[in-house]
């Protein structure tokens, strides 16, 4: 994919205003693309659509390849005809109540498969067929792992009796026969989400929107990926994780981020020629327009933590074949329109591996101000091959970052914030009054292909805007933008700043 001079806005579906208490593909989503458009803007850009588990993150997902059935949609539910009417809305929120969402969610959702039973649409019911066909590689594997896994009470598959936990084939036909009804449920749920994602992608498509999707490098321990293929990760003999990744001291936090997901055994992954990755890359491919690879720097080495360890200080950088993966992706699917997130501590051997496949890497303004004229991420230093951002999902908003304080988000202290915020209002010639326009204003105006902006950042919000905070477990993917927040002031303003730096 070719990244002319463009822009455009980072926004996960589950922070679009909704009436049911979180984001969906329904009117919200489309509202949002008609804003894009007005304002001129050529990407949305999103988070994983994988669905989310424990800690509601959708970098921690049960499935690389399955979507969220949180953001199905009920109104596209009543015009389906597998419900009679939309169900009541929830009360208004500032934040996605994930445990309400799930609970209210699920039920709806079983009573949309009861309609389909009723269904009189050839159509419709051919297209599920065709769905299940086309799909069958992941989704057979993927509804019998959630089916077991609400059977056995949630637990994570390598805590499943043993011989469902090592995939044995009796265990897993007696199964499959058993809970039969619950596996074609979970087909259809899944039928439900890339039925309403793929009409919410060919109308942004049409419209002259691109969809930027998010790849994690590394899948949860508990998903139906690690059970189906044990052989392919560093696991010990009970299923649990030997090795674990994460990455060491950082902005973020002194002992570092430990993430927990299993490290991949990448001989084993070599003996079929990185088949799953091929498949993986595929299908997301299939779903959105270009990748953003997270942790990108973990294709030259991966930071492998003992699988005991409580933080991630006590690990090692171990030799990852990344050059010959994208060798083998390049080969099997063409030219990958793929954007590098090489954040973090960044090596040569990063580097190379990114400029050899030309990928464009990320510069964060947020991160710019602590060094001198030198630093990489201020915009006089950009290149025209890389993606330029004001902040990321990672990273406090804006106007957070800017009146933050010691300890609160990062590992900067007092004196550090003074000086960045110094150095910052002087490179930008600002008073600081409209910070988060500022920040726009210089990644939008610098010389980078593609530049974006968070929602939250275009909103002036504060730290409530944000949506994740490293290294911690608990309050985050939460933001919900408020109904009426997108005004015609605000579209005017940013279609104004769009068209002045020819984007």
């Amino acid at each position: 994919m070719n990244f002319s001079r463009a822009s455009g806005i980072l926004l996960h579906p589950t922070s679009l205003p909704g009436e049911y208490g979180i984001g969906d593909l329904g009117p919200g989503a489309f509202s949002f693309v008609d804003f894009l458009v007005k304002a001129k803007q050529a990407y949305w850009q999103i988070l994983p659509l994988g669905p989310t588990g424990y800690g509601d993150s959708p970098y921690q997902c049960f499935s690389a390849f399955a979507g969220n059935t949180l953001l199905i949609s009920p109104e596209k539910l009543v015009e389906d005809g597998f419900l009679s009417k939309p169900p009541d809305a929830a009360e208004i929120s500032e934040k996605v109540d994930f445990g309400a969402v799930y609970e209210r969610k699920n039920a709806l959702l079983r009573l949309a498969y009861e309609g389909f039973h009723h269904i009189t649409s050839v159509d419709l019911r051919g297209k599920f067929e065709v769905f299940c066909q086309e799909n069958e590689f992941w989704l057979d594997d993927y509804a019998l792992y959630r089916s077991i896994k609400a059977e056995q009470s949630q637990k994570p598959w390598y805590e499943w009796p043993e011989e469902l936990k090592q995939r044995k084939k009796a265990a897993l036909a007696a199964a499959a026969e058993t809970l039969f009804d619950a596996i074609h449920a979970e087909k259809f749920y899944q039928f439900l989400f890339f039925r309403q994602w793929g009409l919410l992608k060919s109308y942004a498509n049409k419209c002259g929107v691109k969809i930027i999707g998010d790849i994690p490098i590394f899948v949860a321990l508990d998903s139906a990926d690690v059970w189906c293929n044990q052989e392919k990760f560093k696991l010990n003999a009970d299923g649990t994780a030997k090795v674990v990744a994460g990455v060491p001291p950082d902005y973020f936090s002194k002992t570092g981020q430990l993430w927990g997901n299993p490290i991949y055994d990448w001989d084993a992954m070599r003996l079929d020629n990185f088949g799953w990755w091929i498949s993986r890359v595929h299908a997301a491919l299939q779903t959105v327009d270009a990748l953003r690879i997270d942790h990108f720097r973990g294709f030259a080495a991966s930071w492998e933590v003992p699988g005991k360890e409580k933080t991630a200080e006590n690990g090692r950088w171990v030799d990852v074949p990344g050059k010959e993966l994208f060798f083998a992706l390049q080969n099997a699917l063409g030219e990958l329109p793929v954007i590098a997130e090489d954040l973090g501590v960044i090596t040569p051997d990063v580097e190379e591996l990114r400029d050899l496949f030309g990928f464009p890497g990320m510069r964060i303004l947020q991160f710019a101000f602590g060094g001198d004229a030198a630093n990489h991420d201020l915009p006089h230093n950009y290149i025209k091959n890389c993606v330029a951002y004001t902040g990321t999902h990672d990273n406090d908003t804006t106007v957070g970052w800017f009146l933050s304080q010691a300890g609160a988000g990062s590992t900067r202290d007092a004196a550090e914030i003074t000086r960045e915020h110094d150095y910052c209002l002087k490179y930008l010639d600002s008073d600081g009054a409209e910070i988060h326009w500022d920040f726009i204003r210089a990644v939008w105006s610098s010389v980078a292909a593609t530049a974006i902006a968070p929602m939250p950042d275009l909103l002036g919000l504060g730290t409530e805007g944000r949506m994740n905070l490293p290294a911690s477990s608990s309050g985050n993917w939460h933001w919900q933008m408020q109904k009426g927040a997108i005004t015609d002031e605000l579209t005017a303003r940013l279609k104004e700043m769009t068209e002045t730096y020819g984007r």
